[in-house]
């Protein structure tokens, strides 16, 4: 696999480059697409890696990848590795789905599959593209509020816990390159997940603040971590649910 990447200046996360560059994982919908929507319009460069383009912009470069398949996956990954070869700024990995089911009709598969893209999948993206991080760069990893266990989602929850203490394990490990890793961990989202068949069994909640986020604001939460305003910020879980936490 080749990936086409556009002329002129490589990036940096120092902003001593003109445009800086960051791998956006489920960046073809939800808050994937909003993040990368975003960054595009800050100017980044993003290179969005997803099972198809769908809502992504033509002034992102895609990268076909099912993270659920980890040989297709790994060979993403490798071929963004060497797009990228004067470095990049930033990885976010915001790929995800998830199955809901009390803890009588849990599927391991379905269990799998989710460790598979959402645990696995950064273990893979962060491993394989961090050698290409340039010191100070970013890596995000998109969790969710529930980490902390909901009745009905123990699998999905359980892979969203491991992003944690993943990422506080890395953000020690790349301190001294000045990395930072942190986790954006949203409530109830306005996406099309909250109308997947497979999450039926545990509808949404409409959160204190009385209405869904929006991923436009994960987005700009995210974001605020990737630019120099998130430089002092490393191994820490943001929530952002619109209350959704409070007792």
């Amino acid at each position: 696999m080749t990936v086409a990447m556009p002329s002129g200046p490589v990036p940096s996360a120092t902003g001593e480059r003109a445009t800086r560059s960051a791998v956006v994982t489920g960046a073809s919908s939800g808050i994937g697409l909003a993040i990368a929507h975003d960054l595009v319009g800050a100017g980044w460069h993003v290179l969005g890696l997803s099972r198809s383009r769908g809502g992504l912009s033509d002034a992102a470069t895609w990268v076909p990848c099912d993270l659920a398949d980890a040989i297709a996956a790994d060979e993403a990954v490798r071929a963004v590795r060497d797009a990228t070869a004067g470095g990049m700024d930033a990885i976010v990995h915001a790929a995800g789905l998830q199955y809901s089911a009390g803890v009588r009709d849990l599927q391991p598969e379905q269990g799998e599959r989710m460790w598979a893209v959402h645990v696995r999948g950064a273990e893979l993206l962060v491993s394989g593209l961090v050698g290409s991080l340039v010191d100070g760069g970013r890596v995000v990893l998109v969790g969710s509020r529930t980490m902390s266990g909901v009745p009905g989602k123990s699998q999905y929850a359980a892979t969203k816990a491991a992003l944690v203490a993943m990422a506080r394990a890395w953000a020690s490990e790349l301190a001294p390159r000045r990395i930072t890793v942190n986790v954006v961990a949203p409530g109830p989202t306005r996406t099309a997940m909250l109308d997947d068949p497979n999450r039926s069994s545990v509808p949404p909640v409409v959160p204190p603040l009385g209405r869904l986020v929006e991923p436009s604001e994960v987005a700009a939460l995210t974001r605020f971590l990737l630019e120099p305003t998130g430089a002092m910020v490393t191994g820490q879980t943001l929530v952002i649910c619109g209350g959704a936490s409070l007792p």
